[in-house]
């Protein structure tokens, strides 16, 4: 096997380099995973931007990708159930299970967690879009022969939206607004659908992605770019119970807990700027609203490789472009372009 790897590493604001760097030998309980697939997710698109997403800052180079599949192609030690060959799915999230979150079974919210790709912890994570990468065995999991690598790599964000879905609580029958037409906040829309909602409402301020939201499902589509008075008017007369919002911006926040009736839930998916933002608090208290984090996943990993492989829900109606790894930069800006792209899968080749 090849001792080095090539990984699309971050060294700062729109400073992503292909680089070539030794394979170290494989630490004991880990196993080496060669690159099949990866997603770029919108965190890794705030990372390229601005060597941040959110309140998590990069300070040293960093191997971008937590969107991850491949095949073992090395093990240390022992790995029940996994063997040379094993095409996986690579759950990102790599939990302690000792601590009281964990114990709790809030495995998304472990004290102690690294997760590939971020820089929430320092030294940072390493991430997966790198032709060879390691993980420890818990981390794989298992995919049929004919699920390709670039829909089980889609595991990883319906993980996050059907984790969102959970934390709405019983869904079913009633009206929902997504804020957000990226692969977020579609994926939330077909997990919502999954869960019984009877009615989804999308809204973005991008006429290409809501046009997408549309073909994949979406009862309504409203364009704000202008303003939200025709999104108020629907929810004049056809009030939304739950809003998700996944735009990760404070006016897409503003909006969820202002058009959500009284008594409703705003599930908050989308990753805000760093630092304090201006909320209407006084709404969250007048309308008795229920306003709920929403932060990865747990066990919904397992469903959602499950979920792809069993053809419940088909995450390649997402992908609009695939590119080979080593064009991983050229990727990004076409990621970033939302007016040509959805969801960019980097591959092998």
């Amino acid at each position: 096997m090849t001792s080095m790897a090539l990984a699309a590493t971050l060294f700062g604001p729109e400073d992503l380099r292909m680089v070539e760097r030794p394979l170290e030998r494989l630490a004991a309980g880990m196993v080496r995973i060669r690159f099949g697939a990866g997603g770029i997710c919108g965190s890794d698109m705030h990372y390229f931007r601005h060597a941040r997403t959110g309140d998590f800052v990069v300070t040293s180079p960093l191997v971008l990708g937590h969107e991850i599949a491949g095949e073992v192609v090395e093990i240390a030690g022992s790995a029940p159930g996994l063997a040379i060959g094993d095409r996986v799915a690579v759950n990102p999230s790599r939990w302690c299970g000792r601590c009281t979150r964990c114990r709790e079974g809030r495995l998304n919210l472990c004290e102690n967690i690294y997760f590939m790709g971020s820089a929430s912890k320092t030294p940072h994570m390493q991430g997966g879009f790198a032709s060879f990468f390691d993980a420890v065995p818990e981390q794989c999991v298992k995919i049929p022969d004919q699920v390709p690598y670039q829909a089980a790599a889609l595991a990883e964000p319906l993980a996050v939206c059907l984790h969102a879905v959970a934390r709405a609580g019983d869904i079913s029958g009633k009206r929902a607004v997504v804020f957000g037409a990226g692969p977020i906040g579609l994926l939330t829309m077909l997990a919502a659908r999954r869960a019984g909602i009877a009615e989804i409402t999308v809204v973005d301020i991008a006429a290409a992605p809501l046009a997408f939201a549309s073909r994949l499902g979406a009862d309504h589509v409203a364009d704000v770019s202008g303003g939200d008075d025709g999104l108020k008017a629907h929810a004049a007369t056809s009030p939304f119970d739950v809003a998700f919002e996944v735009s990760g911006t404070a006016a897409g926040l503003a909006s969820a807990i202002d058009i959500v009736r009284r008594g409703g839930i705003v599930v908050q998916i989308g990753n805000l700027p760093g630092g304090q933002i201006p909320v209407p608090a006084n709404a969250v208290m007048a309308k008795e609203i229920d306003l709920r984090g929403s932060f990865r996943f747990g066990s919904e990993f397992m469903t959602a490789v499950e979920l792809i492989s069993d053809g419940s829900v088909d995450v390649m109606a997402l992908v609009t472009a695939e590119r080979p790894l080593a064009g991983a930069p050229d990727a990004m800006r076409l990621a970033l372009d939302r007016s040509q792209s959805v969801k960019v899968v980097l591959t092998a080749h």
